[in-house]
């Protein structure tokens, strides 16, 4: 099923907005969710590391403590796949729109 997203276009003499639909094709929806796969396991690979140094320096270095700071950094730190095709979809907008 093919990302959508709605961005406003001003409608001259209107005060209200013409609402365009702007959707990623199936190519392009791949490229971002593998962008964003990628990104995720260097994020997760970012967080398990300083999990890691806060479980030491804390002295509470045990496997099932790490992980849960690891998990409680990855989520703040990670971004969503729908960012990522929200982004994309933003750039053809204003790509399309500035011609």
């Amino acid at each position: 099923m093919a990302f959508s997203k709605p961005f406003p276009k001003q409608v001259p003499g209107s005060n209200y907005p013409l609402w365009e639909e702007v959707t990623l094709d199936d190519q392009e929806e791949y490229e971002v969710e593998e962008i964003c796969r990628r990104e995720n396991m260097r994020l997760m690979d970012q967080a398990l590391s300083d999990a890691k140094v806060l479980a030491i320096k804390h002295g509470i270095n045990e496997d099932g403590i790490r992980a849960t700071l690891a998990v409680s950094l990855f989520e703040k730190l990670a971004s969503h796949v729908v960012f990522w095709k929200e982004h994309r979809t933003k750039e053809r907008w204003d790509e399309k729109n500035q011609r």
